[in-house]
């Protein structure tokens, strides 16, 4: 094992020890079940207090990169890094990014015809009955006009998730992480008072016959028509919160 201990800081000692160690973790300098140094060991290679080791750990552990074990052989050991946390994370700063506008819809679109059509390529190929199952499930709830349109952006974005999955590529879904979790519920919150949902519906109905006859063709040709929706929707909506805030203004 070799930690950098030379690299650590005085500021914020803490934070800068859960750092190295968490650098030595992701390129795999330190091993998938290793045990890390004692307290002790760790205090006396950084030059640091046993306390403020103890403060490091505490941050790797909440960030599920390590886990304590008791008894004779126990001690802290690196635990595989969690890609459905890392991407968590990751998309939390993409909402608020879109949020503050970071983004505009041109590129969200762009983005999602992208990476979307190369899913809708693998899914063809690999798409399995339980995933074919849980979007037609999806399409279900969406047909019926009682639920609210929370529920309803939901399962949309339950839908999109199920899409991802059907692709058999675990990169691929993490990647797609912060497309379906930030992009969609974004858009749908602007969205939802001018789109007609059986429109949507109904492109999710193509999609998902496309890929049970896995007609890639087909299937990026209802991708394709949905996100220019999307776009038109996005633009509608925004054309309509103009006008009322116009309408406030003069009244």
């Amino acid at each position: 094992m070799n930690l950098r201990y030379d690299e650590v800081v005085r500021s914020g000692i803490a934070k800068q020890v859960a750092e190295n160690i968490k650098s030595a973790i992701l390129d795999g300098r330190l091993k998938i079940d290793e045990r890390l140094p004692t307290e002790e060991d760790l205090a006396r290679s950084f030059g640091i207090s046993r306390p403020t080791v103890r403060e490091a750990l505490k941050r790797l552990a909440a960030q599920n990169l390590i886990h304590s074990r008791r008894g004779p052989l126990g001690g802290n050991f690196v635990m595989r890094p969690d890609p459905e946390g890392l991407s968590k994370a990751i998309t939390g700063a993409a909402t608020l990014l879109v949020g503050i506008g970071a983004f505009d819809i041109d590129e969200i679109i762009t983005a999602r015809l992208e990476t979307e059509t190369i899913c809708c390529r693998l899914a063809c190929e690999n798409r399995s009955e339980e995933g074919l199952q849980a979007m037609a499930a999806e399409i279900a709830l969406q047909q019926d006009q009682d639920i609210s349109d929370e529920d309803f952006c939901a399962s949309d974005v339950r839908f999109h998730r199920a899409l991802v999955d059907s692709t058999g590529n675990g990169p691929l879904k993490l990647m797609m992480y912060i497309v379906i979790e930030s992009f969609i519920p974004i858009t749908n919150m602007i969205v939802f008072r001018v789109r007609e949902r059986r429109q949507v519906v109904a492109f999710h109905q193509q999609i998902h016959e496309a890929l049970s006859n896995r007609d890639v063709g087909e299937a990026t040709a209802a991708l394709t028509n949905l996100l220019a929706y999307v776009r038109d929707s996005y633009s509608a909506a925004l054309d309509a919160r103009s006008r009322r805030a116009s309408e406030q203004a003069q009244s």
